[in-house]
C-alpha cells in the first residue's frame, strides 16, 4: 500500500545489504561486550547510523509501520493514530458478535470496507455436537455469502475434515500458510494470538468485537502507538532447546504484566537463525507478558517463506540503528536450560529439572504455539531416538490440515526415513485429531482431549489459568514439543536432555 507522506521504505535487496552490515556490526560487538547468561536491562547502547545514512526521525519497526498506514512521516509512542488497516481476521467465536455490531451501527444495507481484506477462519468450537458452536460456522457462512467475502475457510462436513477442501484449522498458523501475512503490513484479528503474525515483520494485534465491527465498515482503527522493548537473543541454541524455550524465559523475566501495551522485538544471532514457525512460536506469546505486539526483523528467511505462498507485494521495514527502545534485554541463548511455565500462569518459570518428581495423566501437543510441522516432527525426533512407549495418554492436534498432512507424509530428519504419524503410533501416542484450537481453551465438554477432570497436563499451548483446557482444578505446565515429548515418555515432568 503506498501512501502520501509515508515513511522511506527500503527494498528488499538494500533489506538484505542492510541485514548483511548489521550481523558485521553485531558480531564485532559481540566479540568486545560483556554477553550474559540471564538477563539484564541497562540503558540502549550507542550504535551506529543504519547503512541507509542518517535518519532525521529514527524510528522502530512497529513505529514505522504505523507512520506508514497513518499517512504521516513520523510517530512516537503514546500518539492517537488513525491506521489504515490491511487484513482483518475473526473466527467463529468472534465473527458473528462482530459483523452483529458492524450491522448495528452501520446499518442492515451496508457494505463492507474491503471484502478482499476480511479473512474469516473458523477454528475453535469445530469438532462438537454443542448447537450454539455449530450455529456460530452457520451465521460466517451467512456472513460470507451476504457480503462476498473471498476469503472464507468452510467447513461443513465435521464428520470428515478432509471432505471440506476450504477448512484450513488453527487461524495464526492457517493465516501464514494461505499468504496472508506479509511485512510491513498491518494486521488485526479477533484473537489474542494475532501477534503471531508478527514474526513476518509486520504490526498485528488482538482486538475486540466493537474494534472489528468499526474496521468491517471502514478499514481503519484508532490506536495508541506503543513503545518498544527490545530482546536481543546471542547465542548458538543447544540442540535440546526450542524457541518456545525462549520465550517462556523472557515471560518468566518480565513477568505477565511486563510488556503490557508494549511492542516486543525480537533480535539477534539466535532469531536470524531460526526457522519462520520457531519466529512464529516466539511472536505468539508476547500477549502472555501483557505485549501489544512482538515482531522480528524480516530477511530473506522471510522473504522466502511469504514469496513461496503470496505473489503480492509488500514493503519490509527494519528498526532504525539509533530508534529509542524503552528497555533493552539481553540473553546468551546458550546457557538458557529447558523450561517449563507451572500452573497457574505463564510466568511461573521453572526449569524441567527441578519439576521432574511432578506426576503428570497427559500429554497434549497442538495449538497455534504448538501445533506446528516443525513442533511435531521435534517431539517425533525425541520419540525416535528415546524409544519406548509414552507413559500417559498423548494427544495431537495438528494446527492446519496442512500441518495434519505433514505429520503423516513428511520423513522426520534422523528417523531412517519414518513420519512423525509412524513414530507416534509406535510410541503408543493417541491418533493425531481433526486439526482445530481443540483443548487449548478448553471448549465444549465433548471437545477433544479437553480436561474433564482435575488432572495434571504438560501441553505445548500457551496459557495454563485455572480452567483453560477445561475444568477448573486441572494443572497445565507449558513446555516445548521436546519437553512434552520427555514427559509423555516419563509420566512425569522430563527434562528433554535425558533422551536426546
Amino acid at each position: 500500500m503506498s501512501m502520501a507522506g509515508s515513511v522511506p521504505l527500503v527494498g528488499k535487496s538494500q533489506l538484505r545489504q542492510l541485514e548483511q552490515s548489521r550481523r558485521s556490526q553485531r558480531s564485532a560487538a559481540r566479540k568486545s561486550s560483556r554477553v550474559l547468561n540471564a538477563v539484564e536491562a541497562p540503558p540502549a547502547p550507542t550504535r551506529t547510523p543504519a547503512s541507509t545514512g542518517a535518519v532525521k526521525h529514527p524510528m522502530t519497526m512497529t513505529e514505522k509501520i504505523l507512520a506508514r498506514h497513518s499517512n504521516n512521516q513520523k510517530v512516537a509512542p503514546g500518539e492517537n493514530i488513525w491506521t489504515n488497516v490491511d487484513k482483518l481476521m475473526t473466527h467463529d467465536v468472534c465473527g458473528p458478535p462482530t459483523f452483529g455490531i458492524f450491522q448495528r451501527e452501520f446499518g442492515m444495507n451496508a457494505e463492507v470496507w474491503d471484502n478482499e481484506k476480511i479473512i474469516l477462519i473458523p477454528d475453535h468450537y469445530i469438532f462438537t455436537e454443542d448447537p450454539r458452536a455449530n450455529r456460530n460456522v452457520d451465521f460466517l457462512r451467512e456472513m460470507a455469502h451476504r457480503y462476498r467475502i473471498k476469503y472464507f475457510y468452510d467447513i461443513q462436513n465435521r464428520a470428515d475434515f478432509h471432505a471440506n477442501p476450504d477448512y484450513k484449522g488453527v487461524c495464526h498458523v492457517a493465516l501464514a500458510q494461505e499468504g496472508h501475512t506479509k511485512p510491513g503490513e498491518v494486521l488485526f484479528g479477533t484473537d489474542s494470538h494475532t501477534c503471531n503474525a508478527g514474526a513476518f515483520g509486520q504490526f498485528a494485534t488482538g482486538i475486540g468485537n466493537t474494534d472489528a465491527g468499526f474496521i468491517v465498515g471502514t478499514g481503519k482503527l484508532l490506536i495508541k502507538v506503543p513503545p518498544t522493548m527490545r530482546f536481543v537473543l546471542e547465542g548458538e541454541m543447544p540442540p535440546y532447546l526450542l524457541a518456545k524455550d525462549l520465550i517462556l524465559q523472557i515471560i518468566g523475566e518480565i513477568s505477565v504484566a511486563g510488556g503490557t501495551y508494549k511492542a516486543m522485538e525480537f533480535t539477534g544471532s539466535a532469531i536470524s537463525n531460526m526457522s519462520m514457525e520457531e519466529r512464529m512460536t516466539i511472536c505468539n506469546m508476547v500477549v502472555e507478558a501483557g505485549g501489544k505486539n512482538g515482531v522480528c526483523p524480516p530477511d530473506q528467511v522471510t522473504f522466502d517463506y511469504v514469496d513461496q505462498r503470496s505473489s503480492e507485494p509488500y514493503e519490509p521495514v527494519l528498526s532504525d540503528d539509533n530508534a529509542s527502545y524503552v528497555e533493552e534485554y539481553r540473553f546468551d541463548v546458550s546457557k538458557i536450560e529447558p523450561l517449563v511455565a507451572a500452573p497457574h500462569s505463564p510466568d511461573n518459570r521453572k526449569t524441567a529439572h527441578e519439576c521432574s518428581s511432578t506426576k503428570i495423566d497427559r500429554v497434549y501437543i497442538g495449538s497455534c504455539t504448538g501445533g506446528k510441522t516443525e513442533d511435531f516432527q521435534r517431539a517425533a525426533q525425541l520419540m525416535h531416538k528415546a524409544g519406548g512407549q509414552v507413559k500417559v495418554p498423548t494427544f495431537l492436534v495438528p494446527a492446519t490440515q496442512k500441518v495434519w498432512a505433514d505429520v503423516y507424509t513428511l520423513p522426520v530428519a534422523g528417523c531412517e526415513g519414518r513420519t512423525a504419524a509412524e513414530i507416534f503410533e509406535t510410541a503408543g501416542c493417541v491418533a493425531p485429531a481433526a486439526p482445530s484450537c481443540a483443548a487449548c481453551l478448553g471448549g465444549p465438554k465433548d471437545t477433544f482431549a479437553r480436561l474433564n477432570e482435575p488432572q495434571i497436563c504438560v501441553s505445548t499451548t500457551n496459557r495454563n489459568f485455572p480452567g483453560r483446557m477445561g475444568h477448573k482444578d486441572g494443572q497445565v505446565y507449558l513446555a516445548s514439543p521436546y519437553t512434552a515429548a520427555a514427559s509423555a515418555l516419563a509420566g512425569t515432568v522430563a527434562d528433554p536432555r535425558n533422551y536426546l
